[in-house]
């Protein structure tokens, strides 16, 4: 076995912070795995870790030799993607995060096509709508709608999300159109409860003032899809993310409330991928591939 592949087993058992988690990693057996890292102290006259029955822990050598190996292993990593990038053959694992609707609606076909037009990358696509975090959880590319607040990911605008104040033809008929933002305390405003908001309507005027106006509705959900649903079926007012009701809009099921004022703080879709100093041509490419794709959602045509 060549000194590089040990080094990486000996960098596996220090991550696992054991042989027997190294060796499930890397397919191998525990005491090929034990082997290879006693070959490597061998090698280099002096002892990296120190083993118990149940954990293994690095030396003060071994913890230094650990950092350089590491760093050098990624580097070695690194400069092979770079050489598949020149060859315009991107290949490995790529994990992506989609928030559940909108991807659904909007970004799973997008996904399947990169994954037919780059058979060698690994797709593995999740659609949630908890908050992910892209380094801790082991995510490469995570599209995620709101304000951006964390400046230490590398991030690209998708596309404008407005909130927009939808109701069916049927609720208007009967209770009436609402003219001013004060008019919705008297109406049934569909309420969203999975962020354990309070239930109102920040807003911003035509004249850029800022308000706000608490609502009552009989329904509540921590879902869009089913606000939604029970919008076009006359139950309520609902305050949606306008990738639930573009098309509804479009067909005339739904109508835009309040059309000359915005729900307030405007929000966007944005896609975040971590630093480094190389990025994978497999990331680079979907990363413009969901940019190309939001360019022609409804909403950003016009």
């Amino acid at each position: 076995m060549d000194q590089t592949t040990r080094i990486g087993i000996f960098v596996e058992v220090v991550q696992q912070q054991s042989f027997a988690g190294a060796a499930r990693r890397l397919g191998m057996t525990s005491s090929a795995v034990s082997k290879q890292v006693q070959n490597l102290e061998q090698h280099l006259r002096v002892k990296l870790l120190n083993r118990t029955t149940r954990h293994v822990a690095v030396t003060e050598e071994g913890a230094i030799y650990f950092e350089r190996a590491k760093r050098a292993l990624g580097d070695l990593r690194e400069a092979e993607e770079e050489i598949h990038a020149l060859k315009a053959h991107p290949r490995g694992p790529l994990r992506v995060s989609l928030p559940q609707s909108l991807g659904v609606k909007y970004l799973t076909g997008c996904a399947a096509r990169f994954a037919r037009a780059y058979p060698h990358v690994a797709l593995d696509v999740s659609l949630n709508d908890r908050f992910i975090d892209p380094v801790n959880d082991g995510y490469d590319v995570v599209v995620r709608i709101g304000s951006l607040a964390d400046s230490s990911l590398m991030t690209r605008r998708l596309a404008s999300c407005p909130f927009m104040l939808c109701a069916s033809a049927g609720y208007i008929d009967r209770h009436g159109l609402p003219e001013t933002p004060g008019d919705l305390a008297a109406h049934d405003v569909l309420a969203y409860s999975g962020n354990g908001a309070a239930h109102e309507w920040r807003y911003r005027t035509p004249a850029g003032q800022v308000g706000r106006v608490s609502l009552g509705g009989s329904l509540r959900s921590d879902s869009g899809d089913m606000l939604c649903r029970a919008a076009l079926e006359g139950i309520g007012i609902a305050i949606l993310p306008v990738f639930y009701v573009a098309d509804h809009l479009q067909a005339g099921r739904l109508q835009h409330l309040l059309p000359d004022h915005l729900t307030w703080p405007e929000r966007d879709i944005h896609v975040l991928f971590r630093p480094n100093r190389y990025q994978p041509a497999r990331l680079r490419l979907f990363v413009d591939h969901l940019v190309k794709t939001a360019s022609d959602f409804p909403w950003e045509r016009g």
